[in-house]
């Protein structure tokens, strides 16, 4: 599996859409492409690149997901003695279930290193025989605007560990963290109301205590043995490398996360973003033009776009673009393979999806999707393309949230000469 994964695919699915359009030619849109998308070499090399949206296969490899991981060494690049000593391998494993000594919950029951009940890897996958589930979640940070990756992820609902503590009453929030270099500076935590744990609203999956991506054992570098994984949220709430979960009548959050000012409780948002465009273009031809979308918890109605000429002033009481001339961009169908997975398939019994393997709907919320569109040819001169998504509640990017620290969400802005 080559570095390109994502825009493969994204080539794949665009240059079927723009052939079957029958409004240009196969090596036309080879050329456009190649002015637009980088290779694999020039993403890896670039702080901004887009490497998570990348297309093939629609689930991205283990290997190939965007690292924004914290630690000094990070805890994945620990010797594997170290990783053993600290219960980072499968094998050596283990997770505290205890009361917040600060904030306690009344629980029946705590599981601790301490005194040998501390929970490990073999009864974890033992729950997991009668409650397993796996879905499928693009992993995004807060302040990026593209996706570090998307993932079929498979674990324990993490409700079915908090019941193992018989718990009582007091409990408010969960907070948790992992492991990270025995310096307690470093850690890293988050944390989730009780409720949003016991019971998953809005159709949305479990939250998990994740031990495989695409259906193999989650390695060290993307958070394993253990990690937890947040359907809804972007990657700060997905902890990696844990190691306690401690179950508090705290009332409020206390995310490390919190710190620099972000929105700790927004969930993922939708918006729309280029992977390919002309920068020029002759005044006789028509302009292909593809991107992504994250579909995030309000689900996507669809993708507009706009090109208009640069001298165009924008008007200062419309700051979103509301009164641009957008047209409508096709929303790419899903994968016909699924690859990274075995013989391309999606499991059955995964959430969002049916027996055939297909999802029960499309573009799914909690993933990534992919459009195109074909301008038609302009006079010469500069022109400023621009794209967006409107989600399921008619929000036009980047409302709801326009703030920076609540989720990524910037129209993207794109010079376009015509010659």
């Amino acid at each position: 599996m080559n570095d390109d994964t994502f825009l493969n695919e994204h080539n794949r699915l665009t240059r079927r859409f723009f052939l079957q359009s029958g409004l240009i030619a196969a090596e036309m849109l080879i050329a456009v492409a190649g002015e637009r998308i980088a290779t694999a070499e020039e993403i890896k090399k670039s702080p901004d690149a887009k490497v998570g949206a990348q297309p093939k296969p629609y689930f991205t490899p283990a290997k190939d997901f965007r690292d924004v991981s914290r630690g000094t060494p990070l805890p994945h690049t620990l010797p594997e003695e170290k990783k053993r000593e600290v219960g980072l391998t499968r094998d050596t494993w283990q997770m505290d279930v205890i009361s917040d000594p600060d904030n306690p919950s009344k629980l029946g029951k705590e599981f601790k290193r301490s005194d040998g009940t501390a929970i490990n890897f073999e009864r974890l996958l033992s729950i997991g025989e009668r409650h397993a589930v796996r879905f499928a979640k693009v992993m995004t940070c807060l302040n990026i605007g593209c996706p570090l990756g998307m993932g079929l992820w498979e674990g324990v609902p993490l409700r079915e560990v908090v019941w193992l503590t018989e718990p009582k009453e007091n409990l408010r929030r969960v907070f948790y963290y992992g492991y990270h270099n025995d310096d307690p500076k470093q850690i890293f935590r988050s944390s989730l109301p009780v409720g949003r744990i016991l019971e998953d609203l809005y159709d949305l999956p479990p939250v998990i205590l994740c031990y495989k991506l695409n259906g193999e054992w989650l390695d060290s570098e993307r958070g394993g043995p253990v990690r937890m994984i947040v359907p809804e949220a972007y990657g700060f709430k997905s902890v990696k490398w844990l190691t306690h979960l401690v179950l508090s009548n705290i009332a409020h959050s206390n995310d490390t996360y919190a710190e620099k000012n972000n929105d700790i409780d927004s969930p993922l948002k939708t918006f729309a973003a280029v992977l390919s465009c002309p920068t020029k273009a002759e005044s006789g031809n028509s302009i292909p033009v593809s991107g992504y979308v994250q579909v995030g918890v309000s689900g996507l109605t669809k993708v507009q776009v706009s090109l208009v000429p640069k001298a165009t002033p924008d008007r200062a009481d419309d700051r979103y673009f509301a009164s641009a001339p957008w047209v409508d961009a096709e929303i790419l169908g899903n994968p016909s393979q699924w690859s990274a997975l075995e013989q391309g398939k999606v499991p059955a019994n995964t959430h969002g999806f049916n027996s055939q393997g297909q999802p029960l709907t499309w573009p799914m919320r909690l993933t990534k999707a992919h459009w195109g569109v074909i301008l038609p040819p302009q006079a010469r001169g500069e022109y400023v393309f621009r794209c967006r998504s409107i989600d399921d509640q008619g929000n036009a990017q980047p409302m709801p949230r326009p703030f920076r620290k609540s989720g990524h969400a910037t129209i993207e802005t794109i010079l376009i000469q015509i010659e």
